[in-house]
């Protein structure tokens, strides 16, 4: 049995007393995935660096930490969304305690991931440079984004437009900057479909023998693209504000025996993003259950949780979601037989 590591936090509890130290188990990280990539062009300073080579692209890093009281509760796989990383899921832009360690706190263990061409994922350069060398034209760059801050404050719903706020919002604006600073550049448009973080979020499942995925965003269709090609180890899935849904027509078998919830949050009412991606979602629930799945679609206010952003696990109620989470994953996922 693995020593257990004893860590001191300064995070406080909701009375500012200090909290105990954490006892984990274990702790570290990994890849799942990933492919080689033969390439001319991995340099685009050759007299410094050999540009002839190969490379490994499409992998996802995965940071993890066992409670040493985890018990049988199912391992919780958190994968963040557009234009972040794992980050996401770490201490809150104001300091506060994040869902990461929380969730720990509550005795499961924790994966956090970073999706490929992201974070400590690696992305393929080699187009980029061959453009710069000449041997491919600027219209076959790949594409990237970033989110600007002014565009990201409806996306991520601080208010109805720049620098607007909804009067009940939740999200820490007094630690704005700290938050924009998480944003990186988004390489998924360039990569295939389904982003390579979906089958190996299905060799993590498998890989766990048995997890929750957890997906946020644009990573919120993930963990159904993932039961699609494999169910071996998913026992629950949990979208959070997803970009989509499964449409309402798709194959329902493979959710059959995986508990799902669609999670969303307030102020989606007459936004143009969100509000049709609420209804979306709300189809294919009913279209699951119909189908014999045991699928639930919650939005926040309607259970008593106001002024929660796109990003619930940054806001000021972060734990008070948390909590109405891990009940419904309690009543509806339970622990390991």
């Amino acid at each position: 049995m693995l020593a257990a590591l004893f860590f001191a936090s300064t995070a406080l509890a909701a009375d500012d007393a200090p909290l105990p130290p954490l006892s984990i188990a274990s702790q570290g990280s990994f890849f799942v995935g990933g492919r080689e990539v033969s390439s001319t062009t991995l340099s685009s300073v050759p007299k410094q660096h050999v540009p002839t080579g190969t490379i490994t692209v499409d992998q996802m890093y995965v940071h993890y930490e066992v409670p040493a009281d985890a018990g049988n509760r199912y391992p919780l796989t958190l994968i963040h969304g557009c234009c972040l990383t794992g980050k996401t899921w770490e201490t809150t832009p104001d300091g506060r305690m994040g869902w990461d360690e929380y969730f720990l706190r509550k005795g499961y263990p924790v994966y956090v991931i970073d999706q490929a061409a992201r974070g400590r994922s690696a992305f393929d350069p080699s187009s980029i440079n061959a453009a710069k060398a000449g041997k491919l034209k600027p219209g076959e760059l790949p594409l990237v984004f970033s989110a600007g801050h002014e565009a990201a404050w409806s996306v991520f719903r601080f208010g109805p437009k720049y620098p607007d706020v909804f009067p009940n919002m939740q999200f820490p604006l007094e630690a704005q900057g700290e938050f924009w600073k998480q944003i990186v550049p988004d390489w998924s448009d360039a990569l295939a479909t389904p982003n390579p973080t979906v089958p190996d979020l299905a060799l993590l499942a498998a890989r766990l023998n048995g997890t929750i995925l957890i997906g946020h965003s644009q990573s919120g269709i993930y963990p159904f693209q993932a039961a699609a090609i494999g169910t071996l180890g998913i026992a629950g899935i949990v979208a959070l504000e997803p970009g989509e849904c499964p449409a309402t027509g798709s194959d329902m078998r493979p959710f059959a025996k995986i508990p799902v919830l669609v999670l969303f949050g307030d102020n989606i009412k007459g936004s143009p993003r969100w509000a049709p991606r609420l209804k979306q979602c709300r189809a294919f629930v009913h279209a699951a259950n119909i189908a014999g799945v045991n699928a639930e679609l919650i939005v926040l206010p309607e259970v008593g949780i106001h002024g929660n952003s796109h990003l619930m696990m940054q806001d000021k109620n972060n734990l008070q979601v948390a909590d109405w989470l891990l009940d419904w994953i309690a009543q509806h996922v339970g622990e390991k037989k």
